[in-house]
């Protein structure tokens, strides 16, 4: 987004690109809002290059691509380090926004041979795009572009799968992702989200794990960014919490991670809300982690963030007004499509 922080970062990349970096910026046109091909305008004199993802502007209200979104968080610097998760560029995810505060996020930083695989799919987003806006295309096969694993670099034994899934293929990877973990949680299963809206699958997935015993916990924001998303939210949580499952709102600012972890040994951090737009429309991309020690690191920050939450109980939604219920009930019927 073309605010404060957008624009350092900008300034950033220009200076890399002056200095002779090879910069690509592949962006959502629909979600940077205020931001155009002119706020790149300098970048690419400087010999870097910027695009809005899949199509250009005009293309967007005379095709079905309108609903589709470039929702991944994707860095990767010099084949060394790699940034995945759910935070965007924009000062309202700095906690700089009057109307939500703290802004609460997860991401996470990698180094190794993982990084191959983000930038695999930076690169094939890129060249898909490609055909529309006539930037060069990348070559990952070029000895350049292979990520530095060697052991000088990378000391972790973190196992690490880069997981996408999105429009265009029906496996909807991330969201099986999802069902493995609750379907083999013993223990438990802890999620955070800022949009609680499955499909029948992972919300029986849910049921299923709490009435076998399993600690099925999950986290959602105390306020909406999207009306309707939240209201949906709160429909779910609702039926979910009526069968078995713990729902708590987190009430220090936003809650917008996206992470499961679950029996100390598996855990996805990444772009991928609990919700049918991330599951089927939206293109992600999450990180799945092997990893005891990630596991409980993601684990013991769950457990911390309960401190700043409240738990929704029956007696809760029961109190809430008629009004507000039919708001829920309505925004449910959108499902499919928030």
């Amino acid at each position: 987004i073309a605010d404060d922080i957008g624009n350092k970062i900008l300034k950033a990349l220009e200076e890399a690109a002056a200095r002779g970096v090879e910069v690509r910026v592949l962006y959502d046109l629909f979600g940077s809002h205020g931001t155009t091909y002119k706020f790149f305008k300098h970048l690419e004199e400087l010999g870097g290059y910027a695009q809005a993802f899949i199509s250009a502007s005009k293309a967007l209200i005379s095709t079905p691509r309108l609903n589709y979104h470039d929702h991944r968080k994707l860095v990767i610097i010099d084949g060394n380090i790699g940034y995945i998760g759910g935070f965007n560029i924009g000062d309202q995810y700095l906690g700089k926004s009057k109307k939500f505060g703290y802004w609460r996020d997860t991401h996470l930083r990698i180094k190794g041979f993982a990084l191959f695989e983000m930038q695999a799919r930076f690169s094939m987003d890129w060249n898909t795009t490609c055909r529309k806006t006539k930037k060069p295309r990348l070559d990952i096969s070029t000895k350049e572009y292979i990520p530095i694993a060697s052991n000088e670099q990378a000391h972790g034994s973190t196992r690490i799968q880069i997981v996408s899934s999105g429009p265009d293929s029906e496996r909807q990877s991330i969201k099986r992702g999802y069902q493995y973990i609750i379907a083999n949680a013993k223990d438990y299963v802890y999620i955070q989200t800022p949009y609680l809206i499955p499909d029948d699958s992972v919300l029986e997935a849910l049921i299923i794990s709490a009435k076998a015993g399993t600690d099925v916990q999950i986290m959602i924001p105390c306020m909406p960014d999207h009306i309707f998303v939240y209201r949906a939210t709160q429909f779910y949580a609702k039926y979910l919490v009526e069968n078995g499952v713990k729902v708590y709102q987190y009430d220090n600012g936003f809650l917008h991670a996206k992470t499961v972890v679950s029996d100390d040994h598996i855990s996805s951090v990444g772009s991928a809300n609990m919700d049918f737009r991330s599951f089927k429309l939206n293109f992600e991309g999450n990180a799945f982690c092997y990893d005891d020690k990630l596991s409980k690191d993601l684990k013991a920050i769950f457990l911390k963030d309960l401190d700043n939450c409240t738990e929704l109980t029956t007696e809760f939604f029961d109190n809430q007004s008629s009004w507000l219920k039919f708001k829920q009930y309505f925004s449910r019927l959108l499902s499919p499509t928030l």
